[in-house]
């Protein structure tokens, strides 16, 4: 194991390592061990009691967090020529149909965050799947990226609505903010967000299904949280 520098053993030994603290103590916590020179985002690392091996037991979610992630995220639409001002007009920061597409493919160049279409646009989008599908940007119905209401759609994804999905391991990874953030509005992202992901428990999951959950900051360490 890489020595840890003095800067990151200062920062844990204000951390009791044996304890899950409460949202509000956490929260304090992570925001007192972000002392980066820039603002920190912070985010919750929830472990799972899934089966990653079954396909019933993938977790795959939305949440509009109310304060957002402090970060705005760049959205293609992929749309017809005739919705091509409506997107535009909506906020999306890149727009087009089938030159987008075929610029995509030929340069497998992606300059946005979040990727939306209407649905006569995703037959279209079949011979970018592989560029889109492996990092997550392809449009789905499970992430509420198809769509016909741009205006609706994009104004939940600029005001803070994120995708959420578990890793092979059966975490989740979500940023709920910057250490600029009051404890309260990451409070508050928090619990939002851990409402959706137990909303989302399969039907199938024995046992516990919430196993432990972290927050941390960019190069921080990290601070159990205790789960109710």
């Amino acid at each position: 194991m890489p020595k840890r520098s003095k800067r990151y053993q200062a920062l844990v030994s204000k951390i009791k390592s044996d304890t899950a603290y409460p949202i509000a103590e956490a929260v304090a916590l992570v925001k007192q061990t972000a002392n980066t020179k820039f603002d920190s985002a912070v985010e919750a690392h929830i472990r799972l009691g899934i089966d990653t091996s079954k396909g019933d037991q993938q977790i795959r979610g939305t949440v509009s967090l109310p304060h957002g992630t402090g970060r705005t995220k760049r959205i293609a639409a992929f749309v017809s020529q005739e919705k091509e001002k409506e997107a535009q007009q909506a906020g999306a920061d890149v727009v087009g149909g089938d030159e987008l597409i075929q610029s995509i493919k030929g340069s497998a160049k992606i300059d946005f965050d979040i990727a939306i279409a209407t649905p006569d646009m995703m037959p279209k989008l079949a011979v970018i799947a592989k560029t889109l599908g492996p990092i997550g940007l392809m449009p789905s119905p499970k992430n509420e990226t198809i769509t016909t209401n741009l205006a609706k759609t994009i104004g939940e994804l600029k005001k803070g609505k994120v995708n959420y999905k578990n890793d092979t391991t059966g975490n989740i990874h979500q940023v709920i903010g910057r250490a600029s953030f009051t404890d309260g509005q990451l409070k508050e992202n928090f619990e939002k967000l851990l409402e959706s992901v137990r909303k989302a428990k399969p039907a199938t999951s024995k046992g516990d299904y919430i196993k432990n959950i972290t927050l941390t900051s960019t190069m921080g360490p990290g601070i159990r949280v205790t789960p109710n």
